[in-house]
């Protein structure tokens, strides 16, 4: 997922290209869903959307071209797995199973994901060979179908929850195995090392957003829910919550789908269209970072990876999130 703001970087390019935009802002600040908070007890903390790595090129020379430094998640000693009241430590990209069918069973459903991923088109995934059949299927369909062992099952509940922060009835198998290997593959897409959680921004990656703001000055306006779009005209005409009024050739919309529900159209979208909308479930995730005097974890020769695959445990990941020089100790669930 890009965690910076679609909207601010599609204003920065047109503005590069010499075209005369105007960005509108519902909330108080840029970010979407970055959003970096400061203090002097924490200095800087991403309660938002906060990694990056391998593949995410366009935001990582984005990064580099607005100044911003990125630093390697802390990985250095054992991993922890907590299951039935009980802790294990292990390394690599399995938790530790007693059974080897359990091995097979992970190994089997993350090769299945990327065979069958390998087959669907990155820019027209409904052309795929089995596109309606697996748009069809729930990844808690092909989970049922794929995993063998009660164990293997609850890692793959885990893998689906933690990469889109969905339930797994929720989620198109077709959906979610195309955006799967639009990242990379299962390896990369769950990996920290060399994978999604690889690294994060010094300083936070709200720093992105606030600095293409800084750049665009006066063209981008914040508290300015837009309300109405009319098409009906030669120019599209924009009203904002507090009635201002906007006038352009072209409008870019980059808000999440659901959102558009609250927009009076002219003409109306098509039914179907608000049909689809209705039916699109966002993810929901809530962050907690715990802050400590000391990083205990890493005198225990551990790094601060938690997999807790219990079944009442409000947080079921955790990482490191100490910052890059070692002050303000913290992990993150």
């Amino acid at each position: 997922m890009p965690i910076f703001d679609l909207g601010l970087s599609a204003a920065k390019l047109l503005k590069e290209s010499g075209i005369n935009v105007l960005l509108l802002e519902a909330q108080n600040r840029v970010g979407g869903r970055t959003h970096t908070i400061r203090n002097k007890e924490v200095q800087y903390v991403d309660v938002g959307g906060a990694y990056v790595g391998p593949t995410q090129n366009r935001l990582l020379r984005m990064a580099k071209e607005l100044g911003v430094q990125t630093y390697k998640v802390y990985l250095n000693g054992h991993l922890i797995q907590r299951q039935r009241g009980k802790s294990y430590k292990f390394n690599g990209a399995f938790p530790p199973a007693y059974n080897p069918l359990v091995y097979l069973d992970y190994n089997n459903f993350m090769r299945t994901m990327d065979q069958w991923g390998s087959q669907i088109p990155a820019d027209s995934p409904w052309k795929a060979p089995h596109a309606k059949e697996w748009d069809n299927m729930s990844m808690r369909e092909f989970i049922e179908k794929v995993c063998w062992t009660s164990q293997g099952r609850k890692f793959a509940e885990l893998f689906v929850n933690l990469v889109v922060t969905a339930e797994t009835q929720q989620v198109s198998t077709l959906w979610f195995l195309w955006y799967v290997n639009i990242c990379g593959g299962t390896a990369r897409i769950f990996s920290t090392d060399n994978g999604g959680q690889e690294r994060k921004f010094v300083g936070g990656s709200g720093q992105i957003s606030e600095r293409i703001m800084a750049l665009l000055q006066d063209r981008v306006k914040l508290e300015r829910p837009v309300i109405r779009l009319d098409q009906s005209g030669e120019n599209v005409i924009v009203e904002t919550l507090n009635h201002e009024i906007y006038q352009s050739k072209f409008v870019i919309s980059a808000i999440p789908p659901v959102l558009s529900t609250k927009i009076h159209f002219t003409p109306e979208l098509p039914p179907i269209r608000n049909q689809l909308i209705h039916r699109l479930p966002m993810g929901s995730v809530i962050k907690c970072m715990v802050y400590y005097k000391e990083a205990f974890w890493r005198k225990m020769g551990l790094c601060g990876c938690m997999m807790i695959e219990e079944e009442e445990t409000p947080i079921g990941f955790t990482l490191d999130d100490t910052k890059p020089d070692g002050s303000a100790p913290a992990i993150i669930g």
